[in-house]
């Protein structure tokens, strides 16, 4: 049976901190996959609307894995106050989901599915 499977999603200002981010925790074991996508945000900052082209992370990784992710993401982070938030998935396909677990507990899994 496959553990329970998060994604944990943060941004970052620019590709460089996103691509450092990204494979500094699947290179840790702390999530199997990481995805950077370009975004644009609208925010509240000290009192103003600010607008700024960010880049979103998106980790797969397991919830047992999630205070170690969150730990290290937060001893990298450049910001301030990081967005860091999770988002329990109700469903995954078992195939895909012992990808995940495995390289989540840093065991290098047998192939992208």
């Amino acid at each position: 049976m496959t553990p329970p499977l998060l994604a944990v999603v943060t941004t970052v200002g620019n590709a460089d901190d996103a691509r450092r981010l990204a494979h500094a925790m699947v290179g840790q074991g702390l999530a199997a996959c990481a995805q950077v996508s370009a975004i644009d945000s609208v925010y509240v900052w000290e009192g103003e609307v600010q607008q700024s082209p960010e880049f979103r992370l998106l980790f797969k990784t397991t919830e047992a894995m999630y205070a170690s992710l969150e730990a290290a993401l937060r001893a990298a982070h450049p910001y301030t106050l990081p967005a860091l938030y999770a988002v329990a998935w109700a469903h995954v396909e078992p195939a895909f989901g012992a990808w995940v677990a495995a390289g989540a507990a840093g065991v290098p899994p047998p192939g992208h599915p």
